[in-house]
């Protein structure tokens, strides 16, 4: 026979727990009136009140045992049903309906809790409203989400909690996007800003032209990521369905055992087999097998509510092994944009005029050297004669005279600031006329806020972090200077990273890769857990373990509690369960486990224990 735990995992109609309510408080009350009755000398209508139990609270038990029985598969209910039936062949019904009221009840609980897991994901869903307001013309209608097409403008009024992805096409407000990228902060957003579905508009007037419709939303993917993480078991859970596999089969042929040898060596039947019934309904690996999936679920719910995407257990339990943080710079440890830093004139020339020259040429160019100059200056000329040149720069013709912006080797002429700035990491461009140097317009990336700081509590917990860059070896030993890490490589295309990250899979036991989601993706793939960073993008969730809807560093670190408290709670689960099963084991073989108590905490207890203390990690 193959044995199952059903009740561990039980689907749940609307309005069950009034009704279970409603049976279970009749059915006591008649538990209670029949062990009376029978304590009054009336034995005969004692029984009758106790089958009246059995009758109420223990019809689907049954029949769910009765029906494994017939296919050969033996599960929780074909136990009780034996044990029920068991305890009134041997003139123990009261024994019978306390276990299956008991029994009951215990399930009716653990139904409940197992719920409220899986609620989570759920409420995810209820962020977003089912209507939405289109706009058409000078008219608005309200329309269910799903008839929306992308391309409508929708409009989203202050406190109202916007319905599909969208575009901000008009008008200005703060959003808060707690509820996807778990930003405390509200951020503000204007014409061309996205915004995601589920997020609260707070002040002010939004319309938006809708860029996705509802089932491909931000939020509806991530609760089809985390729904299907769910599925994915860690090796902790893969490990105790292969023990549960060879336990329940040991446990089983002991009870068998305990039931028919003793009585065939002459000992009475009828206590040995009430020992081998106690046995067989604490034999349920129940609370052991439920101990680590709905640890599981628990802390990849509460992660996507902090903005956090885990696409399986196995993330969880890998991330808490790690011994080295392997961090890609632009983008992950930086801020990915360049930003004029310094301007220093020559040659008498002023700053305002060095950058406004500077940027009316740069202004045709789409470099990001050239949109940090753009967005410096406070204004730009009528440009003639452009002419761009190709890698190093750009020459037009501005107020009648040419100049040129570009790069060192450019100019015959180059000052010597130069090369102390290019020693600091910074990009240099010079800016002159056809005479002479006029300036120097020094660039950097700067590290992400809250970058530094996230670098030295890694450290402090003994990981060692590792910068990974395309940056040449002074700007990278720069950049590695201010942020703090232990060690970096430089000069590094996307298969250099690879390839690093295979060194340290080598020398390390457990590696974990931060990228931008995008060109770190086959770096990503190649560490046990690729970490994404990447406000929401397609390519962060799709392309990494763990996916940070918020760039925050600071996940990192909350990702490593997360795992740490997790697998805490999953190994408390497992010891309980196992410890409380061997010893009711034990007691049961020496006839001093009543079969009521079996079941009220060595089973059905004991697997709501592990379920609530699993729920915890929600709370976190």
């Amino acid at each position: 026979m193959k044995m199952e735990c059903t009740g561990c995992s039980t689907h749940i109609e609307e309005g069950w727990e009034k009704r279970a309510a409603v049976r279970a408080g009749i059915a006591g009350l008649l538990l209670a009136s029949g062990i009376y009755i029978e304590l009054s000398g009336f034995w005969l209508l004692g029984q009758a009140l106790f089958l009246a139990v059995v009758a109420l609270t223990g019809r689907e038990i049954m029949s769910g045992g009765l029906r494994a029985a017939a296919a050969r598969k033996l599960n929780m209910n074909t136990l009780i049903t034996v044990a029920v039936a068991g305890a009134f062949a041997i003139g123990h019904g009261e024994e019978g309906a306390a276990v299956v009221f008991l029994f009951y009840v215990a399930e009716a609980l653990e139904r409940y809790a197992a719920e409220r897991a899986k609620k989570s994901v759920a409420a995810l869903l209820e962020l977003a409203p089912d209507t939405a307001t289109v706009k058409r013309g000078r008219t608005e209608e309200v329309k269910h989400v799903h008839d929306v097409k992308p391309g409508e403008i929708i409009v989203v009024r202050p406190g109202e909690r916007v319905p599909l992805d969208g575009v901000v096409v008009r008008g200005s407000s703060t959003v808060n996007q707690a509820p996807i990228t778990g930003e405390s902060v509200p951020v503000p957003k204007g014409r061309g800003d996205e915004v995601f579905a589920g997020t609260i508009n707070e002040e002010g007037y939004l319309e938006l032209r809708v860029t996705k419709g509802a089932e491909g939303t931000l939020l509806s993917k991530i609760v089809k990521l985390v729904e299907k993480a769910q599925k994915r078991k860690s090796r902790t859970e893969k490990f105790i369905d292969r023990f549960s596999a060879k336990y329940t089969p040991a446990v089983m042929m002991a009870a068998f055992a305990v039931m028919s040898v003793p009585p065939l060596m002459g000992q009475p039947f009828t206590p040995w087999f009430y020992r081998g019934l106690v046995l067989l309904v604490v034999a349920c690996p129940c609370a052991l097998a439920i101990s680590t999936p709905v640890s599981m679920v628990s802390a990849l719910t509460a992660a996507a509510r902090k903005g956090v995407l885990i696409k399986g257990g196995s993330f969880i339990e890998e991330v808490g092994n790690a011994r080295v943080i392997l961090f890609d710079k632009t983008g992950t440890l930086t801020e990915g944009r360049l930003k004029v830093v310094k301007v220093i004139p020559v040659n008498n020339h002023s700053e305002q005029e060095l950058l406004r020259i500077a940027a009316s040429l740069e202004a045709r160019s789409r470099h990001p050297i050239a949109r940090a100059i753009v967005e410096r200056a406070d204004r730009t000329y009528s440009v003639s004669a452009f002419r761009s040149i190709t890698g190093k720069g750009v020459k037009g013709r501005v107020k009648g005279r040419m100049f040129t912006v570009g790069k060192p080797s450019l100019f015959k002429d180059v000052p010597e600031e130069v090369e102390k700035l290019e020693g600091q990491g910074k990009t240099v461009v010079l800016v002159g006329n056809s005479k002479e140097v006029m300036g120097i317009i020094a660039l950097e990336d700067s590290p992400r806020r809250g970058a530094r700081k996230a670098v030295e509590r890694l450290k402090e917990r003994g990981l060692k972090v590792v910068m990974l860059t395309g940056d040449n070896e002074r700007a990278a030993r720069s950049m590695a200077a201010r942020l703090g890490v232990d060690e970096f490589r430089a000069s590094l295309l996307p298969e250099d990273k690879v390839r690093e990250v295979g060194k340290f899979l080598r020398k390390e036991e457990h590696v974990v890769m931060v990228g931008d989601g995008v060109n770190d993706a086959p770096a990503l793939a190649r560490a046990h857990v690729g970490i994404a960073m990447g406000k929401g993008t397609d390519v962060a969730i799709e392309t990494a373990d763990i996916a940070l809807m918020h760039d925050d560093l600071g996940k990192v670190e909350y990702l490593l509690d997360l795992s740490r408290h997790t697998m805490s709670v999953v190994r408390q689960n497992i010891t309980a369960a196992l410890t409380i099963k061997s010893s009711f084991a034990a007691l049961a073989f020496l006839g001093m486990m009543p079969l009521w108590l079996a079941v009220a905490v060595g089973d059905m207890g004991l697997s709501l224990a592990v379920i609530l203390n699993a729920l915890r990690i929600a709370k976190g």
